[in-house]
C-alpha cells in the first residue's frame, strides 16, 4: 500500500485550483500551504498527497489513482476538477475490464498529470443506476 505521494507541477496556483477541487470530495482536504508546495490529507493516514512546484514536468502518462468511498464522490470529484481547469480523460463510469464494480473517472491536471478517481464498491440497491 502506498503511504504518500508527491506530484510535481509547474504552476502551483493552477494546480491548487485543480487539487483543491478534486481531492476534498474524496476525503483529502488541504491541510497546509507554502510558497512551493501544498499538502492534502493527514500524514498519519495512507494516501497523503503533496503537490510540489518544479521547473518542468513531462506529461509522460504518469498515473495517480485516488480511491473514493462511493460513486457519488467519483462523480463529484470529476465535476469539480473540470470546473477548476482540469481536462476530461475519461468520464465517470464502469470499467468492467478491470472488475465488475470498477467505477472510475480520469482527468488531466493543468500540467498533464493523469489523475484517476476510483471506487471499487458496488452501488447499493435503491441508489443511482450502475453507470
Amino acid at each position: 500500500m502506498i503511504d504518500h505521494v508527491s506530484i510535481t507541477v509547474t504552476d502551483l496556483a493552477a494546480a491548487s485550483r485543480f487539487y483543491d477541487a478534486v481531492l476534498p470530495p474524496i476525503g483529502l482536504p488541504c491541510v497546509w500551504r507554502e510558497a512551493e508546495a501544498i499538502g492534502y490529507g493527514a500524514r498519519t493516514e495512507p494516501g497523503y498527497v503533496t503537490i510540489r512546484l518544479a521547473p518542468a514536468v513531462v506529461a509522460d502518462r504518469r498515473h495517480w489513482a485516488f480511491r473514493a468511498r462511493n460513486r457519488a464522490a467519483v462523480r463529484a470529484a470529476h465535476a469539480a476538477a473540470l470546473a477548476a481547469g482540469g481536462r476530461d480523460d475519461g468520464a465517470p463510469g464502469l470499467r468492467p475490464d478491470y472488475h465488475p464494480d470498477y467505477f472510475a473517472a480520469f482527468l488531466l491536471d493543468p500540467d498533464g498529470n493523469r489523475v484517476e478517481i476510483v471506487c471499487h464498491r458496488a452501488e447499493r440497491a435503491g441508489t443511482r443506476d450502475r453507470g
